[in-house]
C-alpha cells in the first residue's frame, strides 16, 4: 500500500509540475517562438567572401548562434525564427562584453547582462546596454543554405559596436 501511494504521489508531483511549466515533456529549441529559447551553437560554413548555415538548424533549434573568422578577428552571429521569419544578426553586447542571447517571445535578452532587445528590430529596450542595437545581417536562402556575404558580417558587428 505505502509504494502505491508512493508512485501516486511521485507522478501528482510530475504532473503537477509539467502543468506549472517547470518541467516540459519537449525541449524549448522545438517549442517554436513563443517561450524562452536558448541559442544553439552550430559551425558557419565559409568559401571565398560567402558565410552559410544550414536552414534546418534555425528550423529545428528556433534561436542559433555561431562564429565566423574575418579580417577583423572572430565575430559572432545569430539567427533566429520570428513570427514566421528568419532573423540575422550580430550577436554581441559589447559593454558588458558577452555573445549569446536568448529569445524570448519577440524580445532577446543577453545571456550576461539581461538587458532586453526588440527581436523584431534589435533596438534596446530596457537594461544597461540599450545604446547598442543588435544589427540585422542581409541573406539569401539557397539550396538549403542561409547564404551571407563576410562584408555583410562584418558591417553588422562593427556598427552593432558603436554606441548610438
Amino acid at each position: 500500500m505505502n509504494r502505491k501511494l508512493v508512485i501516486v504521489s511521485l507522478l501528482a508531483i510530475v504532473v503537477s509540475l509539467s502543468v506549472l511549466g517547470c518541467i516540459g515533456t519537449e525541449d524549448s529549441a522545438s517549442a517554436g517562438p513563443s517561450g524562452s529559447v536558448k541559442g544553439t551553437w552550430i559551425e558557419s560554413q565559409v568559401s571565398g567572401d560567402t558565410v552559410s548555415i544550414p536552414l534546418s538548424s534555425v528550423e529545428k533549434n528556433t534561436n542559433v548562434h555561431f562564429k565566423v573568422n574575418t579580417d577583423i578577428g572572430e565575430v559572432a552571429v545569430m539567427a533566429y525564427k520570428l513570427d514566421g521569419e528568419i532573423i540575422v544578426r550580430s550577436n554581441v553586447c559589447p559593454p558588458c562584453g558577452s555573445i549569446g542571447f536568448t529569445l524570448e517571445d519577440d524580445v532577446l535578452v543577453c545571456d550576461a547582462c539581461a538587458t532586453v532587445f526588440d527581436a523584431a528590430s534589435g533596438d534596446g529596450i530596457q537594461g544597461g546596454c540599450v545604446a547598442y542595437p543588435k544589427e540585422s545581417i542581409p541573406y539569401t536562402i539557397s539550396d538549403g543554405s542561409i547564404v551571407m556575404d563576410q562584408d555583410d558580417v562584418v558591417t553588422a558587428h562593427q556598427k552593432t559596436v558603436e554606441v548610438n
